[in-house]
């Protein structure tokens, strides 16, 4: 291999740019597919399709009060991989709290839906279907039981 010791021309603007462009779009990649936070990894990868569509709570654990969950809103339980809704005054659902496209924990129910973060797929709180992709089918419907006023994983 031989190396010239010859300075090269000057860079043009456009190849700067285009080095920039490239260099950018790598990092955007590598990002989206890369995180210590569990966003954007392929975590479904590691699971069998019932473990990735499985909430993760213990049956019968309570959860809450039904006056902790909103009307037309939710409440998400990270710790019990589930998230409980009241699309209408008593009418509770609950639905497994990872979505159905790279797993990745929903953070947040708001505006009538169940929202990921990663990609930005979101969800009904009334059945689970997807309203926005790019998650693929909907999220998996967990088993509660309301007993009075409290909320059990059934």
């Amino acid at each position: 291999m031989t190396i010239s010791k010859e300075p090269m021309g000057p860079l043009s603007r456009r190849s700067v740019v285009a080095a920039a462009g490239v260099v950018s779009l790598a990092a955007a990649l590598a990002a989206c597919g890369e995180s210590d936070d569990g966003y954007g990894s392929d975590q479904a990868d590691e699971q069998t399709p019932a473990e990735a569509d499985a909430p993760a709570g213990a049956a019968g654990a309570a959860l809450a009060k039904t006056s902790d969950i909103p009307v037309g809103g939710g409440k998400i339980f990270k710790d019990q991989g589930v998230v409980v809704t009241q699309p209408t005054e008593g009418d509770f659902k609950a639905f497994s709290n990872r979505c159905t496209h790279k797993q990745c924990p929903v953070t947040s129910v708001e505006g009538g839906t169940i929202n990921c973060p990663c990609h930005g797929s979101k969800f009904s709180i009334a059945d689970g279907s997807v309203k926005a992709a790019p998650a693929p089918k909907p999220l998996p419907a967990a088993e509660i039981k309301v007993d009075g006023d409290t909320i059990t994983l059934a």
